[in-house]
């Protein structure tokens, strides 16, 4: 048989739904759709999800989660508030987080180790320090892997990422890679053919693409299989009511505003659809936190506000709709900053005693955990390594920690490496 292009006369998909319309099997075949499409919906409610919200540049603990109000050298001109958590303080200019406090807990005592920007985001994204002879999978790509693949006849991509690239699959493939969103305010890319290309076109495309990729796929490996499905599933996707979950716009007023229309407000919104629509991991950036200079008017006028509209409201939302059992959420960026306030009127990079903040997913809450002294520097209390939060997130989205992949030159990789799971975190 040899390739050549089929072009149906005529047969959209609209046509061939308006014959099935009129023929006697369109109610038994409508009925087996909807069918498959209410266990699509009972799957999704029961599969868990997660939200990162990743903080860029390298958020200060001190003016954030772990104020030192009484430390006369480091302490800040912040001041801190109570919050719904008894005795658990933060920042005065998160109000909104502090009330949704009781659903969260804060890690205050995490040693991350690396302090420059690349290779922290890659450790605190992995679990691992970079190494030139691997490139370990996000745990982004490794919840789409391991839990977005049980989603059968879901349309959206398992992995989002929103306001920035996010870390890619490592050797996962890129099937798993973040589908990005630039810009949650603006027209999302990929979710439907230029507007010069029509039905019919978009088809021969499509069938083109096909073929090309049929005869080229048996002597490229793995990776043309992964772009053949990622193309796939993006086809898919376009066609797919699913993409309503990106449409922020039908969302009424006064919740956009609670939660800001900023580029990070929008995010956290759209990830509060996306969970619900049943999308398995979505990561929002704010970015803007390597305050070296000018620290305390840049966290109080611009980045703690954005942050506590966004988040404050998403921790609420998810509670109020139900969704914050199954959903766990994650605040943290690539290290913390110095408790020392440099000559400029900012703080540095540090990695050695910061915070980071995790809820839901069936967590307890209400906690802090862990402890720094009086001058935030040294950790006092229940040292927390990096591994130890991935084992923790591991346990809590229902993946078992001894969990191993064999990467394509047949090096075995352990999702945790040595982490346990936080104690008090758990029933």
């Amino acid at each position: 048989m040899s390739d050549r292009l089929i072009v149906p006369s005529g047969m959209s998909r609209r046509h061939f739904l308006g014959h099935m319309a009129t023929t006697a099997l369109a109610v038994p075949a409508m009925q087996f759709a909807a069918g498959l499409e209410a266990n699509a919906q009972q799957l999704r409610k029961a599969n868990k999800s997660m939200i990162v919200l990743w903080m860029g540049g390298g958020p200060s603990h001190m003016d954030t989660w772990d104020l030192k109000p009484d430390s006369e050298k480091n302490g800040g001109p912040f001041k801190p508030i109570a919050t719904s958590a008894p005795g658990v303080m933060i920042s005065e200019h998160m109000p909104t987080v502090a009330k949704q406090m009781k659903h969260l807990n804060i890690i205050r005592s995490l040693n991350s180790k690396e302090g420059n920007h690349d290779r922290g985001t890659y450790m605190m994204h992995t679990g691992y320090a970079p190494n030139p002879t691997v490139v370990h999978p996000a745990f982004g790509s490794v919840l789409s892997y391991e839990l977005g693949e049980k989603l059968e006849n879901f349309d959206l991509p398992h992995c989002i990422s929103i306001n920035s690239g996010g870390e890619g699959a490592g050797f996962l493939g890129m099937a798993h890679s973040p589908f990005v969103v630039n810009n949650p305010n603006g027209k999302i890319a990929n979710l439907e053919p230029p507007k010069e290309v029509n039905e019919m076109r978009m088809a021969r495309r499509v069938q083109m693409l096909g073929l090309t990729e049929n005869n080229f796929l048996p002597n490229h490996g793995q990776n043309a299989l992964d772009h053949k499905a990622v193309y796939a599933k993006t086809l898919r996707m376009m066609k797919s009511r699913y993409t309503k979950a990106f449409r922020l716009d039908d969302e009424p007023a006064a919740v956009r505003d609670a939660y800001g229309r900023g580029s990070f407000g929008s995010g956290c919104l759209m990830a509060r659809r996306l969970v619900e629509a049943g999308v398995t991991y979505v990561e929002v950036s704010l970015g803007g936190w390597d305050t070296h200079a000018d620290a305390f008017n840049t966290l109080s006028t611009r980045l703690q506000p954005e942050l506590d509209k966004g988040m404050g409201n998403l921790v609420g939302d998810l509670a109020q709709r139900g969704l914050l059992d199954n959903t766990m959420i994650v605040w943290m960026g690539e290290f913390g900053r110095t408790p020392r306030i440099n000559q400029n009127g900012g703080r540095d990079h540090w990695p050695r005693s910061w915070s980071v903040v995790m809820g839901g997913g069936g967590l307890k809450s209400g906690q802090a955990i862990g402890a720094t002294d009086k001058d935030g520097v040294d950790i006092v209390d229940q040292p927390v390594g990096v591994m130890d939060l991935v084992a923790t997130m591991s346990k809590g989205m229902g993946i078992d920690v001894a969990t191993q992949y064999t990467t394509p030159r047949g090096r075995p990789i352990k999702v945790v490496d040595g982490g346990s799971p936080i104690p008090q975190l758990f029933a």
